[in-house]
């Protein structure tokens, strides 16, 4: 069912937004906004994006609608430039330069749609010494400091997936970007680009820290410091059976309530003293390799002593409370995250499923008033 037929869903519902192919943090931007009510048109090109995943399992792709066009045929830039003539955003993810080139860049999409909300997703931003250079994830945000703050201090730095960069450094300010420009737009008459930078991002999250550093309360070293698993009683710790449990008792009275459940409340040090951290680590480690994964949840359960089973991703939409809220969702067969926020009035919900390369051409046309995107030839695939 495609997302049209169901109009009102979500906050966004009403407006219009074009997202040019890509992979990463560009699509899932545009499954945030798919998510709460927008009508998104993803833009794919003929042979797909190289993604090696089946289309009917990306689930960032739900909740969308697709199109095929291809952008270096004779009237390709023409059928984007008709999208971006009736949108409110639009959104691509290639290197600088690479859209203006094809002929869609914001300069032509502004002399026909001046309310135009313009994103644009890169991994080092549109300026700069590195921004015509390739690069994933863990290549940018290792310079803005926050992946040398992960790990062990004995160990090479923990690598996040691609969470901290591509989502949260990326997709996540897009987002805020482009929504708030849109307010800007929708009070102005008036789009703008938006420059969407993982480097940028990624800097940004780590605000607190600095002030942290600058105020003498954090060392710029792994595993040294209150929040990033030097303190033994904000960290994981394994259990009997090879499982984890997550420890993050920060306060006084949490982490009273949490050496009581643990057992240990006469062995353990002062836990203001940074002197003694390591032997309290030691002692917390030992209890907690006593009992099972199972067994310690149970007796935390209940507590505000703030410990946590530590669950995989298979593991994880059976907890109690995520069951409980919804917080996973299956759709076509697929076990997924729920669209989130929540709204009190304007609900959300996952519509559709993963928008298929060009199976909405028809619809889209109809809809979006473009009957040149149903010209034969334009549909071409070669995968």
């Amino acid at each position: 069912m495609a997302a049209a037929e169901t109009p009102g869903h979500g906050p966004l519902a009403g407006v219009r937004v074009v997202e040019l192919a890509g992979i990463g943090p560009g699509p899932f931007a545009a499954m945030l906004l798919a998510d709460l009510g927008a009508d998104v048109v993803r833009v794919d090109r003929p042979g797909g994006t190289g993604l090696a995943v089946d289309p009917e399992y990306d689930v960032t792709n739900r909740n969308k609608r697709s199109v095929i066009v291809d952008l270096k045929g004779e009237s390709g830039p023409d059928l984007v430039l008709g999208l971006a003539d009736r949108a409110d955003i639009l959104i691509e993810g290639y290197r600088p330069g690479v859209a203006e080139r094809l002929g869609v860049g914001p300069e032509t999409c502004h002399a026909r749609n001046p309310r135009l909300v313009y994103g644009r997703m890169t991994g080092w931003g549109q300026e700069g010494p590195l921004a015509h250079r390739a690069g994933h994830d863990i290549a940018y945000i290792a310079p803005t400091g926050t992946l040398g703050m992960i790990g062990s201090p004995d160990e090479p730095p923990a690598v996040p997936a691609n969470l901290l960069g591509d989502y949260a450094g990326g997709s996540l300010y897009l987002v805020v970007g482009v929504l708030a420009a849109l307010h800007h737009a929708r009070a102005t008459g008036t789009g703008q680009v938006v420059d969407a930078a993982i480097v940028d991002g990624t800097a940004h999250l780590a605000t607190m820290i600095h002030g942290m550093l600058a105020a003498g309360r954090w060392q710029d070293r792994r595993a040294a410091n209150l929040l990033d698993g030097g303190c033994p009683y904000y960290g994981t710790y394994e259990t009997a059976d090879g499982g984890y449990m997550a420890v993050g008792a920060l306060e006084r009275q949490f982490y009273a309530e949490f050496v009581d459940l643990l057992g240990i409340r006469d062995q353990a040090p002062a836990h203001k003293d940074v002197a003694r951290w390591g032997e309290l680590r030691e002692t917390v480690a030992a209890r907690f390799k006593a009992r099972t994964r199972e067994e310690w949840t149970a007796v935390f359960e209940g507590s505000d002593a703030c410990v946590a089973p530590v669950l995989s991703l298979s593991e994880a939409p059976h907890h109690p409370h995520l069951a409980a809220r919804g917080t996973f969702t299956d759709f076509g067969g697929i076990t997924q995250p729920a669209p989130a926020p929540r709204f009190s009035r304007t609900h959300t919900s996952v519509r559709s499923g993963p928008a298929q390369p060009g199976a909405d051409t028809a619809a889209v046309a109809r809809d979006w008033d473009i009957p040149g995107l149903l010209e034969p030839g334009l549909l071409k695939d070669d995968g």
